[in-house]
């Protein structure tokens, strides 16, 4: 069994490891998240020029169930429906701070 001094030595060196892993995919969903945001921003613009609302709760029930009905764990549906809901709260306004900022929006 190894002395505490050398358990705790490798615990933070795995949690380091951790840690570095996570760095690195949150910059990877922070690169999908701004790809996202510039689909947005292009939908957001479709839709000013031919007039029609950003809210469109349909699509958004559709997304949910893109991203629950594909969902392989471990993160809980529940918890995933949250997430992109705050997701597509913040598209939402994406799209109305430029539809505003193009002298329109809704």
């Amino acid at each position: 069994m190894p002395e505490p001094t050398e358990a705790l030595t490798q615990a933070q060196a795995a949690l380091a490891q951790c840690r570095a892993g996570i760095d690195i995919v949150d910059r990877q969903i922070l690169q999908l998240l701004n790809e996202r945001t510039a689909i947005v921003q292009e939908v957001g613009r479709i839709k000013q020029e031919a007039q029609l609302p950003v809210y469109e709760p349909n699509r958004e029930e559709k997304v949910f169930a893109n991203v629950t009905d594909n969902n392989q764990g471990p993160l809980p549906n529940d918890a995933v429906r949250r997430i992109f809901e705050r997701i597509i709260d913040e598209m939402r306004k994406v799209q109305r701070d430029r539809m505003q900022a193009n002298g329109g929006g809704q």
